[in-house]
């Protein structure tokens, strides 16, 4: 891939998320959004959060590592969500770039 300003921007970015998480970033990792109901809270928190790339990742169970629920392991590369030739969430409401093996939890199918 050419090194464009957004993938340089993206890479920003996942350095600034990966220092997080590697500086024992407390993230609320559970529970997981298994519902609808769920969702629309954790989205809804994740509004009020603005821009704030912190609280986005407290707030939305942001992890190194995959995490597994239900019998399921959860990492980005396994979501709806990632683009995977730009290592991207584009989940609106996270809307960030991210490592295949990181997860979150409104990880879905």
């Amino acid at each position: 891939m050419p090194i464009t300003v957004a993938t340089s921007n993206d890479e920003r970015r996942r350095e600034e998320i990966r220092s997080l998480l590697g500086d024992g970033l407390k993230a609320e990792i559970f529970p997981r959004a298994d519902t609808h109901e769920e969702v629309q809270a954790i989205v809804a928190r994740l509004g009020h959060a603005g821009n704030d790339l912190k609280s986005k990742l407290i707030i939305g169970g942001f992890t190194s590592y995959p995490v597994e629920h239900a019998g399921i392991e959860q990492s980005c590369e396994t979501c709806m969500y990632y683009l995977v030739h730009r290592k991207y969430c584009e989940l609106p409401e996270l809307d960030c770039p991210v490592e295949p093996e990181w997860s979150c939890r409104l990880w879905r199918i």
